[in-house]
């Protein structure tokens, strides 16, 4: 499976994703719903901490693309839902926040406001996408 990470020149290059990425086949992909900052019986964890929210919900994804046999590396698309757009900035600008993926060849994304998740004490949701070899 060959992957080829774009960023055109003309279109600002920016640091938290890619632009474009191709991938060629074979391979299978993973699609995983939205991770949410919640407990096993679906309760928030970390109420009103945006960060630790943030960290929870990588955690979660990561279990889940383990479970299909994937890991960061095999991810191609990242959507980010917010409740307080400026505040999740910051905390993606926070050096200090681990982040799973290689930072050089970080996923193409998309950050969307809302005015609220599934669960008033979400304060963040991410969906994935991944690709593997088949």
């Amino acid at each position: 499976m060959t992957r080829e990470y774009i960023n055109p020149p003309g279109v600002f290059k920016h640091v938290h994703y890619t632009r474009v990425l191709t991938v060629e086949k074979p391979s299978k992909l993973i699609y995983v719903a939205g991770q949410t900052p919640a407990d096993d019986k679906y309760q928030p964890v970390h109420p009103g901490e945006l960060r630790a929210q943030y960290i929870a919900v990588l955690e979660g994804l990561t279990l889940q693309l383990e479970a299909a046999g994937a890991t960061w590396d095999n991810v191609v698309f990242r959507r980010m839902y917010a409740v307080d757009v400026p505040a999740f900035v910051k905390v993606m600008n926070d050096l200090t926040v681990p982040l799973p993926w290689d930072k050089s060849r970080p996923s193409p994304s998309t950050l969307i406001g809302v005015t609220a998740l599934s669960n008033p004490g979400f304060l963040i949701e991410v969906e994935i996408v991944a690709v593997v070899e088949s």
